[in-house]
């Protein structure tokens, strides 16, 4: 049913590809719902190789949808995330789980100390990217930051995308070999990133402790 969805909604852009359906369903993927960038962006680039689309304007549009996107997750975790968070971490069965209003505290300031990069790195990363925004509005994150972050991340992204779609949208085993190369990259990229924010956490605690 969910193919059928995405089917349907590829069908509809094709046939109406314009620099708003770019902004609206680049917002979509940056909310909580998970519509592949890929299936927006090169499809535009290669629209923007036939003259039909401003190439500058599919990585601007798409980045403002992806901003658009994110501010939503952001302030939807801000709002009722949180409040549920800390309800639930005054309750016997979190308490039992060795989570209380302080644990969850201390795990706010540690995503405040490396969210920036945190942000950025997570807009590369496969099935993360369009969830990355949700801590961020949990620890209450700067807005500049967090909007600073997310459009570097996002925009690089995105450049990626379009070039792949600009030069190989008619090749497309090339285009998925291309995708799928550097999406492995960015994902093992972003697990020694989580490696290693663990690995410092651990020895930091270690030289608390001495």
């Amino acid at each position: 049913m969910i193919s059928d969805v995405f089917s349907n909604v590829t069908q509809w852009y094709m046939d109406h590809i314009n620099y708003g359906s770019i902004t609206l369903l680049m917002a979509i993927e940056s909310s909580f719902l998970p519509l592949p960038s890929e299936i927006v962006i090169p499809p535009a680039a290669w629209k923007a190789a036939q003259g039909e689309l401003n190439i500058g304007l599919v990585v601007f549009f798409s980045t403002l949808g992806a901003l658009i996107g994110s501010v939503f997750n952001y302030y939807l975790a801000l709002i009722i995330g949180r409040k549920l968070i800390y309800k639930f971490a005054d309750t016997r069965i979190a308490n039992l789980m060795f989570i209380n209003p302080a644990s969850v505290e201390k795990a706010e300031k540690y995503y405040l100390k490396h969210g920036r990069t945190s942000t950025l790195i997570g807009r590369f990363v496969p099935g993360i990217r369009h969830l990355i925004s949700i801590p961020a509005g949990l620890v209450k994150m700067k807005m500049r930051d967090f909007l600073i972050f997310t459009f570097i991340g996002s925009m690089s992204w995105h450049i990626i995308l379009a070039a792949l779609g600009y030069f190989l949208y008619s090749q497309k085993e090339l285009l998925e070999k291309y995708y799928k190369e550097i999406s492995w990259a960015f994902l093992i990229l972003g697990i020694l990133f989580v490696g290693y924010l663990i690995y410092k956490a651990v020895t930091h605690k270690k030289t608390k402790r001495e």
